[in-house]
């Protein structure tokens, strides 16, 4: 894969660098604290989960829309500054919001706005590595660092001034998330000329071969498998581990533990996916998830749920390595944004939603021991990683969209660029 065993820190680099920085400040309060935040509100554990996954679900329809017309209109940086500014007038409108059925309705605008803009950036920064030769692990990091800070800071902030300022938390990072969007370059796929190619923009057609290749569907099913084995911890890992006496500012440390060794993992990733592969690094994934829940189904005590964090650089971390290497190799640029649009709908959406829904219930009948349903969606997607190993040998699952000649015809159909 070009530009994954080097880093130059170029102005493309570090302004992605800042905009995952910014939006890690934003998931990093949100997904361990926002919890906390609706039990504070007065919600039981199975309002809690629909909120939760009222998100995902609503990404399995928005984000493919809205990442296929990114991709037709070559406007990504402008829908994302539209998408961002969205986002915090929707944390605005749940901040003010009061009743179950009013939160849902802020929650479905915020997953709306929210749920497409990881993978748009996603898609700028694999083609800034198609282009810019950027080591996209290093770059990525930075969020994984901004999560820790933003994990670990809002813990302490809440264990002393308590569960109601998990909101302005989020509106002050969402707001350095607008900033970091605003940054980005209109062009990052590194053009001398002014004029490209006049290409056929993307069409349904187009969208729909990407989401029928056998190898496109098997790489999902891997992917969404072991994604979703995180669910209950997602959900209810910060409530369980107050039930298990654990102190806030050590619950922060413990969700701080985990992506400090993700990091780690991040800065050494070129190399290891030169090296092994998605198919390979995706079965690590499952192989370490499934431990990682089989043993936390114990409630081990503090130290051993500090060394199991630490394997939430392979649940994790070389899992959404592994997807990243394997849509920058086997789709084309031109299709980019609405491979990372089914991605997510299908992993983050999806899957991940529906076990998100299922945690409640699982949760409220079986508390900690939950975890062990966890490892074996694990199992699966790690099953499922050995037969994409054996199909996919890093060809492009789809060809690229077809170049127009130029022509008077064709000039009206050039894609604008980004």
């Amino acid at each position: 894969m070009p530009g994954l065993a080097r880093f130059e820190v170029t102005p493309l680099a570090w302004r992605l660098a800042f905009l995952y920085a910014a939006l890690f400040l934003v998931v990093g309060c949100y997904l361990p604290y926002m919890p906390v935040w609706l039990h504070w509100r007065g919600l039981d554990e199975d309002a809690i989960a629909l909120l939760l996954a009222a998100p995902l679900f609503a990404r399995i329809l928005f984000t493919p829309l809205i990442s296929f017309a990114a991709d037709w209109s070559g406007a990504r940086r402008t829908v994302l500054i539209v998408l961002a500014w969205g986002t915090l007038l929707s944390l605005l409108l749940l901040w003010a919001s009061s009743g179950f059925w009013q939160m849902l309705l802020a929650t479905l605008l915020l997953a709306f706005n929210w749920t497409t803009i990881m993978p748009l950036i996603e898609a700028v920064a694999v083609s800034g590595v198609r282009s810019a030769g950027l080591d996209y692990g290093r770059v990525r990091l930075w969020g994984s660092g901004s999560f820790i800070l933003a994990s670990f800071v809002c813990g302490l902030i809440i264990g002393q001034y308590g569960a109601a300022s998990v909101l302005p938390l989020l509106v002050a990072a969402t707001s350095l998330m607008i900033a970091g969007v605003y940054l980005l370059p209109r062009d990052v796929t590194g053009r001398a000329s002014p004029s490209p190619p006049a290409l056929r923009r993307i069409s349904l057609a187009d969208a729909a071969k990407l989401a029928h290749s056998p190898s496109f569907l098997l790489f999902l099913l891997a992917a969404s498998m072991i994604q979703a084995s995180h669910a209950l911890y997602y959900t209810f890992g910060t409530l369980h581990w107050r039930a298990q006496g654990f102190a806030d500012g050590t619950i922060g440390a413990l969700w701080a533990l985990g992506v400090i060794a993700e990091i780690g993992l991040f800065a050494v990733s070129g190399p290891v996916l030169a090296k092994w592969g998605a198919g390979r690094v995706l079965f690590a994934a499952g192989a370490a998830a499934a431990v990682r829940w089989g043993l936390m189904a114990f409630d081990p005590p503090l130290w051993a749920t500090a060394i199991l964090q630490c394997l939430h650089a392979m649940s994790f971390g070389a899992a959404h390595l592994a997807a990243i290497y394997f849509l920058s190799q086997a789709v084309p640029e031109d299709r980019g944004a609405t491979a990372q649009g089914l991605y997510a709908a299908v992993v983050a959406g999806l899957v991940l939603g529906s076990a998100t829904i299922a945690c409640g219930p699982l949760y409220r009948a079986l508390s900690g021991e939950a975890y062990a349903v966890m490892a074996l969606l694990a199992l699966v997607g790690a099953g499922s990683a050995v037969f994409l190993m054996r199909r996919w040998r890093g060809e492009r699952v789809v060809g690229p969209i077809q170049v127009q000649p130029q022509s008077a015809a064709g000039a009206g159909m050039t894609m604008p660029e980004l």
